[in-house]
């Protein structure tokens, strides 16, 4: 068990932070609240244009897709894509989500802890909020090997990936390692996104709308964040 004397620095900084997110929420929470209904709504708007190409069998590539996906499954593939599905969400990108947002906190980087935070955090209740007023269901083509009982639009896994990958890209461009970052990120996040279309749980449309709805989500909540030319790294800053 560490001696308090090394935990207080740590507790420290981790208050500092919650500080300064607090008072960053209490001057622009109007913003950030208009800029998740400014997301929130154009999603259901291409949600509903998507049920009803659907329902009126004009919307071309979603079933043709899963059937050319389910059409190469085999054990092989099967073991990659239920690894990839898993990281996708539990085993990967939440535990990921709350490591880096504490890892920004002890670092005492306050502004990219808080960015971090709202991007993944808002991304999540994006989400949940998405696939509870559109309540789209499952594809049902086939007998999933991984099955979900919750609605489809939009992929969960897609937007978590989705999200995290930017966090990191943006936190990541102005250091050497921008690159592979960047890399890493985008081929993870597109695996993830094949994996759930492969398993038959997902309509290509859930993955496409949940790309799109993260990507804008993680970039406005950076510019939010990183106004007035800030950008990760530099001095700490107050909220102002």
């Amino acid at each position: 068990m560490a001696p308090p004397a090394r935990t207080e620095p740590a507790a420290r900084t981790i208050k500092q932070d919650a500080r300064f997110g607090v008072a960053f929420l209490r001057r622009y929470w109007l913003r950030l609240l208009l800029l998740f209904i400014g997301v929130l709504l154009p999603l259901l708007g291409f949600a509903g244009l998507v049920e009803e190409l659907h329902e009126g069998e004009a919307f071309f590539f979603d079933d043709p897709i899963l059937h050319f996906a389910h059409g190469m499954a085999n054990a092989g593939l099967d073991r990659v894509f239920l690894l990839f599905s898993a990281l996708g969400y539990q085993w990967g990108v939440v535990p990921a989500d709350v490591a880096l947002v504490l890892f920004l906190a002890l670092r005492g980087r306050a502004r990219e802890g808080l960015f971090a935070g709202l991007a993944l955090g808002g991304s999540a209740l994006l989400n949940l909020a998405t696939k509870q007023l559109f309540a789209r269901e499952r594809p049902s083509l086939w007998e999933s090997i991984a099955p979900e009982g919750t609605y489809s639009f939009p992929s969960g896994h897609a937007m978590g990936s989705m999200t995290l990958a930017w966090v990191c890209v943006l936190l990541a461009w102005r250091t050497p390692w921008r690159l592979p970052v960047t890399a890493l990120a985008m081929g993870f996040t597109l695996l993830v996104g094949l994996s759930r279309i492969y398993l038959g749980v997902h309509y290509p449309s859930d993955i496409l709308a949940g790309w799109a709805a993260a990507s804008v989500w993680a970039v406005s909540c950076f510019l939010v964040v990183f106004q007035h030319a800030r950008h990760p790294w530099d001095a700490p800053a107050g909220p102002g």
